[in-house]
């Protein structure tokens, strides 16, 4: 018997991840490259593969637990995946035998997302005044104790859900160890978590996260005197069925975790927008020159390679752009990663081109094309999200003139950019057309000032007028 142990590879710039799915259980036979585990971050999920093939011993994580590059996820016996290998009278026997244990979780998990997708469907039955709340009660009834039970001792007995209702759960960020399961054995069904939802949204429960930012909201305004503390007026509750036809759609996942950051970076940065035109007609004809040179290798460059190459110049010659506050210091980073937003069905996502100033304009634009395209496909890792020290915007594709981004944290700035047009420009002697592309510049005032921004601004539209500026 060869034991191998199989761990958590690079997962990015993490500390940490949670276990959100086990794939495999002890006895299966799993090939390289399978997924054994899924794992989440605050940005993304993703699944861990098998580094080797062989049978599952024993498993060392469960559901809910915290792991991190290194960690032990399970022990493989190799040697017995090597001699069904070296056995060839049965070929076919172990793949029929693997694809029936992950048939069987599939269709179980199709079976209990069928309700789900039909009741979403459906229009919504009315629900009796005391159904909802008696569903829930022992979860309210936790919230009203005095004294919470430890969360580590929660952990060890996690909520009795299958991986449907559990996926369920999290894209409406539902606490499953807060809902009351009425299955068999206590297992929580798609229907007790609606029930949950439609009770915490009727305010006849909250969930524990909620009151306690409640009473920290509360603390905080008590004790911040002339107005310092947000005491905002409640959000307005509106019946908007009795005003005509409506429909609900539940956010996405990734609109729910980046409206969190927006909310909070716009609430705790001072934004301040700086708006300029940059002349890129002899930008554009070279963009097309290279285009054009470029074809049979299949190489598109874009306006964006341009952009952060000149952002790299602006940020050396600019440092306190390429910086980030911590505390009561001044981070002022020597690398140059630079993020652009990406449009994907599901909400929006910013990938990182790493070492930007170490890359050439057509390495920039394959890297930016691939990188967009893991975005569309929901491909993105941790790592391909994270280390960005300046962001850019772009709604060149779409239209616009201005707009105001709002800086992703913890960087200091962001470059908003719209869609180029054609326009009269005095030469000194005449008007002539040029192209003429619109910028937009949102800052942190607590690190730059008006006048440290307009000179940013400034240098980088000369640097996209005459773009061998650069090199200088």
């Amino acid at each position: 018997m060869a034991i191998q142990e199989i761990k958590v590879p690079d997962i990015g710039n993490f500390d940490e991840v949670t276990v959100i799915e086990i794939l495999v259980k002890p006895g299966d036979t799993v090939q390289k490259e399978q997924s054994l585990v899924t794992v989440e971050s605050d940005k993304a999920s993703m699944e861990i593969p098998s580094s080797h093939a062989g049978v599952v011993q024993e498993l060392r994580v469960k559901l809910g637990d915290k792991v991190h590059e290194g960690s032990v996820l399970l022990t493989l016996d190799v040697a017995k995946a090597q001699q069904a290998s070296a056995q060839n009278s049965e070929p076919n026997q172990p793949p029929a035998q693997v694809q029936q244990a992950q048939a069987a979780p599939k269709a179980e998990a199709i079976e209990q997302a069928a309700p789900a997708v039909a009741a979403s469907m459906a229009p919504p039955a009315p629900t009796p005044a005391s159904a909802a709340p008696a569903a829930v009660a022992p979860a309210a009834a936790s919230l009203q104790t005095p004294h919470q039970p430890d969360r580590s001792a929660q952990l060890v007995h996690l909520p009795h859900a299958s991986p449907a209702v559990r996926r369920f759960a999290r894209e409406l960020g539902v606490p499953l160890e807060e809902v009351q399961g009425t299955g068999p054995k206590g297992r929580i069904t798609i229907a007790d978590v609606q029930a949950f939802t439609q009770a915490v949204m009727r305010g006849t429960l909250q969930t524990r996260a909620a009151a306690a930012q409640r009473a920290t909201a509360a603390g905080a305004g008590a004790g911040a005197p002339g107005g310092a503390g947000l005491n905002l007026l409640p959000w307005p509750q509106v019946d908007f069925a009795k005003f005509g036809p409506i429909e609900r759609k539940d956010l996405s996942r990734i609109q729910k975790i980046s409206g969190a950051n927006l909310h909070r970076n716009w609430v705790m940065i001072p934004h301040v927008t700086n708006h300029d035109d940059a002349d890129v007609t002899d930008l554009e004809a070279l963009r097309q020159q290279l285009n054009e040179e470029q074809a049979k290798a299949g190489i598109k460059v874009t306006l964006l390679a341009f952009m952060i190459k000149a952002a790299v110049a602006a940020l050396r010659k600019f440092p306190q752009f390429n910086a980030s506050l911590d505390g009561e210091q001044l981070v002022l980073k020597k690398y140059f990663h630079i993020g652009f937003a990406a449009d994907t069905p599901n909400g929006l996502v910013v990938p990182v081109v790493r070492d930007a100033d170490q890359k050439g304009i057509l390495e920039i634009a394959q890297e930016t094309a691939a990188l967009s395209q893991k975005a569309r496909e929901g491909k993105l890792t941790p790592a391909d999200m994270t280390g960005g020290c300046f962001s850019i915007s772009s709604l060149g594709g779409i239209g616009g003139r201005y707009f105001t981004p709002i800086i992703n944290a913890p960087e200091v700035a962001i470059l908003g950019v719209c869609k180029s047009h054609t326009e009269p420009q005095w030469d000194g002697q005449q008007f002539v057309p040029r192209l003429m592309l619109p910028l937009s510049l949102s800052w942190d005032h607590r690190v730059i000032d008006g006048a440290a921004a307009a000179r940013f601004l400034v240098y980088f539209t000369g640097l996209l007028a005459d773009f061998r500026r650069v090199s200088l």
